[in-house]
């Protein structure tokens, strides 16, 4: 079962064509990547989806619905969540403050004049901080901690929405070795405790291989392959222009 289509999906930017044409399924419970050359329409693909960019032409649709046009606060509370390349935190806040914000904007009590903001939602707080690992920083500034935390700390602020489907951009860009092994595994151990659907773009090829169910391509803003991890690696035409190699080596 399909939880997110794309149909026909364009965007163009003047003359220049970022994504073009393209159809696209995510199946339920699944982890899928979308990878490609710098420049392939991947960020772009997300900002689509997200409703952070309106298409030019196509369709988005999220569980048989159309949600193309929809603004992003609104697509978030149907469902589908998303992280971002560049970290996304309030850095002057402590960590408790960040999960906690999200979890108060979520159940619109922001405006609540019966209930003090630091009384709400503590308890799923914690247990949100738990969940990402972050529950012995719970009281440090957002901003001062390290590069790997802070991305720990954006996905639990994603996962405050309760989320179906979480779109990860470059999850692990920027992040040591040891700490792109920590990541990917803490994702993949929330996905299979909270039956989450991901989406995800990443740059580091034994992530992409070892986790996911399903790869798709894009290059020049175009879907090239789709399918099983083995049926990608061994594409002669993804291995041309995404790895690199000649028709020779290809074969």
């Amino acid at each position: 079962m399909a939880v997110l289509e794309t149909k026909g999906l364009t965007k163009d930017f003047g003359g220049f064509v970022a994504i073009n044409d393209v159809s696209f399924s995510l199946e339920k419970g699944e982890k899928h990547a979308i990878i490609g050359p710098n420049g392939a329409g991947k960020t772009t693909f997300f900002n689509l989806i997200t409703g952070h960019l309106e298409p030019s032409r196509g369709e988005v649709a999220f569980e048989g619905r159309s949600i193309t046009g929809m603004p992003p606060h609104q697509i978030v509370r149907l469902g589908l969540a998303r992280s971002f390349q560049r970290i996304n935190i309030f850095p002057r806040m402590t960590v408790f403050e960040n999960i906690q914000t999200a979890l108060i904007a979520r159940d619109h009590k922001h405006f609540s004049l019966f209930s003090p903001g630091a009384a709400q939602n503590r308890g799923e707080t914690r247990e949100l901080l738990e969940l990402v690992g972050l529950d012995t920083e719970t009281a440090e500034i957002a901003g001062e901690l390290s590069y790997g935390k802070q991305k720990q700390l954006e996905l639990a602020i994603s996962l405050a929405e309760n989320p179906s489907v979480l779109l990860l951009d470059e999850p692990t860009a920027g992040m040591s070795p040891q700490e792109t092994r920590e990541a990917i595994a803490l994702v993949d151990e929330i996905a299979k405790s909270r039956g989450l659907t991901l989406l995800f773009t990443e740059h580091d090829m034994s992530v992409v291989f070892g986790i996911s169910d399903r790869i798709s391509v894009l290059h020049h803003g175009e879907l090239i392959a789709s399918g099983l991890p083995d049926e990608v690696r061994n594409n002669v035409e993804v291995r041309r222009v995404y790895l690199g190699e000649g028709d020779d080596a290809a074969a």
